[in-house]
């Protein structure tokens, strides 16, 4: 008897979460082929960057970036900027780790820019970590340290050290 596609996917999120990095990729892809079959292109999107990250994971970046290519495309055709905007981070990950930096970084700040529309500061917080590491590791110090600022400002959740770094940058300027 063959497995439904939500079937997949949930163990495709236990694999995941138990480091079994190539079977949740499997298991994604599966789900996202029966989402597929059965036209649900959002959740076929979904799981295709839910394989993406597993990929990431496991070191696979070029299937990585297979795995995510036109779901940004999905999910802007559904209006919903959110996973929009993960799907692009998904993208900029996998091209940051093929070297890839400046094309990286383009999708990074398209990302940013749809988790502003989304009103999801979270999300922009860790999208515009990646952009600072990224300047960062080109050398451009001061504008890694404007991107690491501004991911301070926009976190709602922001961690014990967060805040205090955010306590202390207030009086630099």
């Amino acid at each position: 008897m063959e497995k439904e596609p939500h079937q997949l996917a949930e163990e495709g999120k236990r694999a995941f979460a138990a480091a079994r990095y190539d079977e949740a990729a499997r298991l994604f892809a599966d789900a996202a082929r029966g989402y597929s079959l059965g036209r649900d292109g959002l959740h076929a999107a979904e799981m295709s960057n839910n394989r993406s990250v597993a990929l990431l994971k496991n070191n696979q970046p070029q299937e990585a970036l297979d795995a995510a290519l036109g779901t940004d495309k999905v999910f802007e055709g559904a209006s919903d900027p959110t996973r929009q905007g993960i799907a692009l981070g998904n993208q900029a990950a996998a091209l940051e780790d093929l070297g890839r930096a400046d094309e990286a970084l383009a999708l990074y700040e398209q990302a940013a820019s749809l988790f502003v529309t989304a009103n999801d500061g979270e999300m922009r917080s860790i999208v515009l970590k990646s952009i600072a590491a990224i300047k960062l590791k080109q050398g451009k110090l001061n504008a890694a340290g404007f991107e690491m600022l501004g991911s301070l400002g926009v976190n709602p959740k922001p961690t014990f050290f967060q805040r205090i770094l955010k306590f202390f940058l207030r009086f630099v300027k």
